[in-house]
């Protein structure tokens, strides 16, 4: 087998004192490489209240506050301490452009070289934390949060594709990494902030997270001797040991007709192990068809959460609560992520293929927390801390038991595309709860 078609295939296999101690680099640096590629994104998502503020301040011709609670409109006050603007205007500059590459890359992002990728990612993270540190008006700081969506999104489809040329187990690398990138961000967002940093000064400290991912990559990482790092792969098919316990994403009666056609059949048919060379749309389209049941719940899961984290959390203000309004964001954003982390660092211990009922859980936390920010009936700050964790627990879940599974359920030829495509799922649903986020913010403000 060609080793930079696919290692992955089988990832139980044993191996001696070097192949160990490469395995143990490629999930270290996956690991490092899901936390680089996530930063800026959550770090923006973090600051989003700050950005708020300080575009509102600048903005501003009066020394009112720009979080002053007033109907925009009408000028009466609202009984919710609300931002003119929803965090959810920051959500959507940090995931539309994310969501634009996730549907157009998988059609033509294999054309281009992993190590440009790589370094395209990296030169928008560092343009985003700039940019966002020395904006003057609300169109720059959205300008700088594009920037990290950019390089988030380009990055996440690009190494969730790349894990194929290694053993599966460094998806638990990459999913944990990007768990930990949530509450490291979040974390030493707020930590630096409270501390007494400025905002700005906060952002310019983290330009040393695009170093860490070049690092991570071109100088911890062990790739097979073939891989094209500078150059375009051209796709082979795989025949083999890959090829006698594959889960078809089909459905039955499709799955029933290519078993008819003899064993250790791949995604498409009988006859694929001879094909070579890139899929055709045709194929792809095939298989984004049977990617729908697990894309549709992850995007379920992604909606209701982020939702809760940009469309209720800024509403959740406990006036008599010892932290001030900003404060209680940035830690309901933390916890969210620690949530996020633990349960992305799970797959080595569990794995939860019914994806749905993540979904339906969800659901049912979003619909506690709409109907408390209406009522008001929550009594404290610290049972919204203990539901964003629990929230965050079934985020993570979902992702990386999603990809888990799409990845063992794919042959050889099938694989990088699937894991890009499948990764348009969350975002989808990020989209969708920024979008509906506004109307119920306005609604909200205007009580």
């Amino acid at each position: 087998m060609d080793q930079a078609v696919s290692v992955n295939a089988d990832p139980d296999m044993p191996s001696d004192s070097e192949g160990r101690s490469s395995r143990w680099r490629n999930w270290t640096g996956f690991w490092l490489l899901g936390l680089c590629n996530n930063f800026a994104y959550v770090v923006m998502l973090s600051a989003a209240h700050d950005i708020l503020n300080q575009q509102g301040s600048h903005n501003s011709t009066s020394p009112t506050p720009s979080t002053v609670a007033l109907d925009v409109e009408s000028g009466k006050r609202s009984r919710y301490d609300c931002s003119p603007v929803s965090t959810a205007a920051v959500l959507l500059a940090d995931i539309l452009p994310t969501l634009v590459i996730k549907f157009s890359a998988p059609f033509f992002i294999h054309n281009l070289p992993y190590g440009f990728r790589v370094l395209v990612c990296v030169a928008t993270a560092i343009a985003s934390f700039l940019v966002v540190s020395f904006s003057s008006t609300m169109w720059i700081s959205v300008l700088g949060v594009i920037f990290a969506s950019v390089s988030a999104g380009l990055g996440e489809l690009s190494f969730l594709s790349l894990t194929v040329f290694f053993s599966r187990d460094v998806l638990g690398g990459w999913g944990s990494g990007t768990g930990g990138a949530g509450v490291a961000g979040a974390l030493l967002y707020s930590g630096l902030t409270q501390a007494g940093l400025s905002p700005r000064n906060t952002l310019l400290i983290m330009l040393v997270i695009p170093v860490a991912m070049v690092i991570s990559y071109f100088f911890l990482l062990v790739f097979p001797p073939s891989f094209p790092q500078w150059k375009c792969r051209e796709v082979e098919s795989v025949r083999g040991r890959d090829s006698q316990s594959r889960q078809p994403l089909l459905d039955d009666t499709e799955e029933e007709e290519r078993e008819k056609g003899a064993e250790g059949v791949f995604i498409m048919s009988a006859c694929e192990d001879k094909v070579t060379g890139p899929l055709t749309c045709i194929e792809k389209l095939h298989i984004t068809k049977g990617l729908l049941r697990f894309v549709v719940p992850l995007g379920v899961v992604y909606f209701a959460e982020y939702f809760i984290n940009q469309g209720l959390l800024e509403l959740l203000y406990f006036p008599n609560f010892y932290l001030s309004h900003a404060e209680q964001y940035r830690w309901y954003q933390t916890l969210y992520q620690v949530g996020v982390l633990v349960s992305r660092s799970s797959l080595c211990c569990v794995k939860f293929r019914r994806i749905w009922a993540l979904s339906l859980l969800q659901c049912v936390n979003a619909v506690l927390l709409l109907l408390s920010v209406y009522y008001q009936f929550l009594p404290s700050a610290w049972l919204v801390f203990v539901i964003v964790l629990y929230e965050g627990l079934l985020g993570g879940a979902a992702y990386v038991n999603t990809f888990y599974f799409i990845s063992k359920e794919t042959g050889d030829r099938q694989r990088e595309f699937a894991m890009v495509a499948a990764s348009v799922g969350d975002s989808l649903g990020i989209a969708i709860s920024g979008l509906m986020a506004f109307p119920v913010h306005r609604y909200f403000c205007s009580l």
